[in-house]
């Protein structure tokens, strides 16, 4: 992103995997092989994967409905509840450090800031609970002006419509607005919507450099 154009910057809108909370999707593959899914590769992949995860992070499933159709698809029927969401939940990282999380109230002081994230119910839980033990704090709400959650909002990235939303309920002025994801997919429907975007090409950790060298700190 130019100079000049980030100077035009004035609200932020942050992807949360693999941007600010790391992820890894070859371990939830292998996690998912293990369980019995062979055809992991098409069934759960950063760019395309089973219709069962949009339906999940759209929250038009359930999360017990969620374990069936893994159970199913597993042609496990004795699947337990314990290992489907251990195994989902291995795609789970963290964050991988305290100053993840102060380079974000650095930029929250200079910009208005949003988080909009694809997320479900069983990791949204397995999140807070991680927030909690390892960061001492409640969820993400102290980090952004609000954060918004692809379940609760019945909507995904990268649905243009998304986007709209957050835009419109904030009145943000989608030209001053840019969005910041690691999947490149999503950043279609963000252009979409107007939004300046930028793809994260970093590793989490590095979030302040790739910031910086974007002239956005």
């Amino acid at each position: 992103m130019e100079t000049v154009l980030a100077q035009k910057i004035k609200n932020i809108i942050f992807d949360y995997g693999n941007v600010i909370f790391e992820i890894d999707f070859v371990r939830t593959q292998n996690a998912l092989l293990q369980l019995g899914i062979t055809d992991v590769q098409q069934f759960f992949a950063h760019k395309n994967h089973n219709e069962i995860f949009n339906d999940f992070e759209t929250g038009s499933i359930t999360p017990a409905q969620f374990r069936d159709k893994i159970r199913q698809a597993a042609n496990n029927s004795s699947l337990t509840d314990e290992q489907i969401d251990n195994a989902w939940n291995s795609l789970l990282v963290g964050v991988p450090s305290p100053a993840v999380h102060d380079t974000l109230l650095k930029v929250k002081e200079k910009y208005r800031t949003f988080l909009l994230s694809n997320n479900n119910e069983i990791h949204y839980n397995w999140i807070v609970d991680y927030l909690e033990r390892e960061y001492n704090v409640a969820d993400n709400n102290h980090l952004f002006e609000k954060a918004y959650y692809s379940q609760q909002m019945f909507l995904r990235k990268p649905n243009v419509e998304i986007f709209e939303q957050v835009i419109k309920e904030n009145n943000l002025i989608p030209e001053e607005t840019l969005f910041i994801d690691d999947s490149p997919q999503h950043l279609v429907g963000a252009k979409q919507a107007g939004l300046n975007t930028l793809l994260m090409d970093k590793h989490p950790k590095d979030l302040e450099q790739f910031l910086t060298d974007h002239h956005i700190l």
